[in-house]
């Protein structure tokens, strides 16, 4: 599968940074942020595509007012979104400078008219928030647009996100990624459960990947070697500025670190070899082999005290040791000759 140019399977993870409203209500700082994000070395950056009218009711009742132990317990779900959103006459620039730079952008729609305003970008794929799994029918149409589509799996039971691969697969759209994700911000790292990360993509047959809201760069570098395909992390130019993320945001120096570790993770990776790189055989030379520790004549047994097995590795392979004992030599050998008998 690719997005965009990047192909999952063979160009290593694909990390996204994610914008949010760490833009802080800035235009400059949005574009900004999506330059930091490119020189950190990114492959996305992505954008929400909500007003607070889409996404909730104006109402004071206790329903809308945030509790649970939340970063923002206590205010109107209306006045947070309506902080925190991206301004839709924002996104023509921010998607113009972007590919300008040459950085993927895309965005999470959060109902269906967001997919219609973001299908005139032409994005490379479409995320699905981890809160609106549940909507199936916002699932099902932007499925429809027949693009990666990339799904967080917060807060679903393991029935709704089977459930949302279905419909996608049932739009005809085989192109998803089931990111693991724990719905709190930030997310305690004994919540994490990475182990989920391989098994999503062995049960819904998916790639699969982890939208991360831990606080630093280890849960990321961990998912990797989990076989995550996709790495989501917020990020913001400098935490000082506020906001509604900021708390669990990386900023520039620390998203750059770990784009470098789940690099370097990659490449200790690697893949399954047992090859012998040339490398390795020229590390054989320390390895052990058969040697002549003592004289021996013509006609003498090779014994524990006359052959042995040493460094370097240019003799005979240790494993004839017990096969040479008590066999007689049918020449002279030298002490520290490397010992190849014409008997093997």
């Amino acid at each position: 599968m690719k997005i965009a140019d990047f192909d999952l399977q063979t160009d290593g993870t694909f990390i996204i940074a994610e914008l949010s409203a760490n833009h802080n209500g800035s235009l400059l700082t949005a574009l900004d942020t999506i330059k930091a994000a490119y020189e950190c070395g990114a492959n996305a950056i992505k954008l929400q595509t909500y007003t607070a009218d889409t996404l909730t009711l104006n109402c004071d009742k206790e329903d809308f007012i945030i509790k649970g132990g939340t970063l923002w317990d206590g205010r109107k779900l209306y006045d947070l979104y309506k902080e925190a959103y991206t301004p839709w006459e924002w996104h023509k620039e921010l998607f113009d400078y972007a590919r300008s730079l040459g950085i993927d952008i895309f965005s999470t729609p959060f109902d269906k008219s967001a997919v219609d305003f973001l299908e005139q970008f032409n994005p490379s794929a479409y995320k699905i928030a981890s809160f609106e799994i549940t909507d199936y029918e916002l699932v099902r149409y932007t499925a429809s647009k027949m693009k990666p589509i990339i799904i967080s799996t917060g807060i679903a039971t393991i029935d709704e996100i089977q459930d949302a691969v279905n419909i996608c697969k049932n739009e005809g759209n085989h192109q998803i990624i089931l990111l693991h994700c724990t719905s709190a911000y930030p997310a305690p790292l004994e919540d994490a459960n990475l182990l989920t990360i391989p098994n999503l993509a062995q049960t819904f047959g998916v790639i699969s990947g982890f939208s991360d809201h831990t606080l630093g760069t280890t849960a990321p570098v961990v998912a990797v070697t989990l076989g995550a395909k996709v790495i989501e992390k917020h990020f913001i130019l400098d935490r000082s500025i506020g906001g509604a993320d900021a708390e669990f945001s990386l900023d520039k120096k620390e998203f750059g670190n770990m784009v470098k570790a789940i690099r370097d993770t990659e490449k200790l990776l690697g893949k399954v070899s047992y090859d012998m790189s040339q490398k390795k055989q020229k590390s054989r030379q320390f390895s052990r082999s058969l040697y002549v520790a003592k004289d021996i004549k013509k006609g003498e047994k090779f014994s524990e005290e006359n052959i042995r097995s040493v460094r370097p590795g240019y003799g005979m392979h240790p494993k004839h040791l017990k096969e040479v004992l008590g066999k007689v030599a049918t020449k002279d050998y030298e002490f520290g000759e490397r010992f190849k008998s014409e008997l093997f």
